[in-house]
């Protein structure tokens, strides 16, 4: 009987390269009244980047407020993210479009602000961005890269709300200058709740398609148009799902199904399965999550061009955290449908992002008093369908090759005995950390045990944790740091989430997440469950302990158990390479675990690296670990993509940063 672990820790090498530039706003409410007069208008807005909190594989704002992701798309191997943003303040308001560009997904320039509000008393609220490569809207008569944004205008004459209608702007410079058109508003309904509009390219019909939220009517209505400009009503999908007290930030996409690998689970049929074109309408509600405030939900089903058709009633949850909300996928172009493709993986995968934060504390965290800027994105995310038992079609997301921006791995040491593993990675400028455990060839019949990892400041004791209870749950808790935080008295930030319901495949699991300082992302078997988690420690998580107390008592009465070694004994490895000058580093673990310590030379404060060996002991491959860091730090200024080299300059932030 075969039993392998595997454990890899990957320490970032702070991808997300910002320039001193941001945007962000609101689909949900206007609480500041700053006008844009103080907004810088052709230059990024700054920020300082060198807060102990300030994450540094997902996006955030230089400076101010953001939340609603807007207007993604991928055109010439370059990914625009727009967002809601306040730049005059750390709370929602005063809402404009920030902008952001990226050629990995990860390492973002900030841009000039995109949109600003036309006039005072009216925001430019949540929309999304396509590529008009065909000329549709007439806009763009000598290029086939013109950009067209679709966005709300939110209109609060006096301070109180008024209409909410539809409005376009074209950009012909590949989405970085926009220019209001002149007739707007393109779409009015005459109501105060009518925002976040959508729009995709449906090609069988060769029109454009809208889907935008009547958020107070819990309905999510379907225009058309062949221009961008002129929309005629398709129909409607309402009050589906969890209701809560509005809809909000609606999107309808193509995504393809994928079967799991486990015959078990494949062979299990659902409606997608069995079609070639398969949507998904994903749709957020705040307030009325069961965890309270603000959520994510999709359903999959079928699209005609007017109509979507749900494969059933259920209420599907994307994410078993707290903090995610406003979910967009990428645009893809009329002419090359996957153009989005090239960042995901499988390779017919979309790509999204969402808001990580939830609108219950969100204008009350930390980071707005303690470095001036306030809520952050999560990494971008491969998307596609697949099946499970009893669920029947579940969205699967992942982290879009969240490897490439680690650094090639070198060994030096390894020790064994009975104990946990725990390692510091203080020396790391970046602070993040990825980490994968995969347990194989272990029936769901049989298994007990979990797998558990401690994140802990070494300064002041404050952690988060995550883990799984192989083959049951998977479950985060930020409840050490609540109190530090300045959130532990309000009753909306609570500080555990779990998620049920999980398959293996053959018996294999694993879990699989990314730390990056107040940011956490687990993803279970491959991302078949999700959860997002914000947490504010004083000081900064730097020490990783891993549990894994398998106890497979009388789980294979008729096979031996495998361990490497009783729990009194030692193993190690033999000493490969060490970087000049470093001494060996002890680390305890629990059996089935083995453990290879490597160093990433040229870099400053280089860490936990990669490779695993194979311990095979009565024939049978028993543990592996990996362990995995990359050092050093690039940080991009300025709106014209100017890089600044550096080995974590810019990275300070306290002692906390050893």
């Amino acid at each position: 009987m075969l039993r392998r672990l595997i454990l890899g820790a990957i320490l970032a090498a702070g991808a997300v390269a910002q320039s001193t530039n941001s945007t962000a706003g609101t689909s949900l409410s206007s609480t500041a009244s700053a006008t844009s007069a103080v907004v810088p208008t052709g230059t990024p807005v700054p920020g300082n980047y060198d807060g102990p909190l300030r994450p540094r594989v997902h996006f955030s704002p230089p400076s101010g407020f953001k939340n609603d992701p807007n207007g993604l798309f991928a055109y010439n191997g370059t990914y625009h993210y727009y967002y809601q943003y306040n730049p005059t303040a750390t709370v929602a308001g005063n809402q404009h479009w920030g902008h952001a560009t990226s050629t990995d997904g990860y390492t973002w320039i900030n841009q000039p602000i995109a949109l600003f509000p036309p006039i005072n008393e009216t925001f430019v609220f949540s929309g999304s961005a396509v590529v008009d490569s065909n000329n549709t809207s007439g806009f763009f008569p000598d290029q086939d890269n013109g950009v067209v944004a679709i966005y709300t205008l939110a209109n609060y004459p006096g301070g109180t709300q008024g209409l909410q209608t539809q409005a376009v702007a074209y950009s012909r410079d590949g989405g970085y200058t926009f220019t209001p058109y002149e007739n707007n508003p393109v779409l009015d309904e005459g109501s105060i709740n009518f925002r976040d509009p959508k729009v995709i390219w449906h090609a069988p019909t060769s029109r454009w398609v809208m889907v935008i939220a009547f958020a107070s009517d819990f309905v999510i209505s379907i225009y058309t148009s062949p221009n961008l400009l002129d929309w005629t009503f398709g129909s409607n999908f309402t009050h589906s799902g969890l209701l809560g007290i509005q809809y909000e930030c609606p999107n309808l996409v193509a995504l393809p199904f994928i079967p799991t690998t486990n015959t078990s689970i494949s062979a299990y049929a659902s409606p997608a399965s069995t079609r070639t074109d398969n949507y998904i309408m994903y749709i957020s509600i705040n307030p009325g999550a069961p965890l309270g405030g603000s959520i994510g939900q999709y359903f999959p089903g079928t699209f005609n061009g007017t109509h979507f058709h749900a494969d059933d009633a259920a209420a599907r949850i994307a994410d078993f955290g707290k903090d995610n909300y406003a979910g967009q996928f990428f645009f893809s172009t009329p002419s090359d449908p996957g153009s989005t493709s090239s960042l995901s993986s499988p390779s017919t995968a979309q790509l999204s992002i969402d808001w990580a934060s939830n609108w219950q504390y969100t204008n009350l965290v930390p980071t707005g008093p303690r470095e001036g800027w306030a809520s952050l994105a999560t990494v971008p995310r491969s998307t596609y369908l697949t099946s499970v038992p009893n669920i029947g079609t579940l969205l699967v997301r992942y982290p879009y090759n969240i490897q490439s921006i680690f650094s090639r791995p070198l060994y030096t040491n390894a020790s064994l005995t009975n104990a946990s593993v725990s390692l510091s990675y203080a020396s790391l400028p970046s602070r993040a950390v990825w980490f994968e455990a995969n347990i194989t060839s272990l029936l769901p019949t049989t298994l007990r045990g979990s797998v558990n990892l401690t994140f802990t400041s070494s300064l002041s004791g404050e952690s988060i944790r995550v883990g799984t209870n192989i083959g049951a749950e998977v479950w985060m808790t930020r409840k050490s740091t609540l109190e530090t935080s300045g959130l532990g008295d309000n009753p909306f930030f609570t500080d555990s989430f779990s998620a049920s319901g999980v398959y293996g495949q053959q018996g294999q699991w694993s879990i699989a997440g990314v730390v990056d300082r107040s940011v956490a992302e687990v993803f279970l078997n491959g991302g078949q469950q999700v959860g997002t988690m914000v947490f504010f420690p004083q000081r900064g998580l730097d020490t990783l302990t891993v549990e894994v107390p398998l106890q497979p008592t009388n789980a294979f009465p008729d096979a031996p158990v495998c361990v490497i070694c009783p729990a009194t004994s030692q193993y190690s490895l033999k000493i490969i390479r060490s970087a000049p000058g470093e001494p060996p580093v002890d680390i305890k673990l629990k059996p089935l675990v083995v453990v290879v310590l490597v160093r990433v030379p040229g870099h400053r404060g280089a860490g936990l690296v990669a490779l695993a060996p194979r311990v095979q002991r009565e024939g049978h491959v028993v543990a592996v670990v990996v362990l995995c860091a990359a050092g050093g730090l690039a940080l991009l200024e300025g709106g014209g993509g100017g890089v600044r080299g550096g080995d974590g300059a810019g990275e300070g932030g306290g002692e906390e940063e050893g």
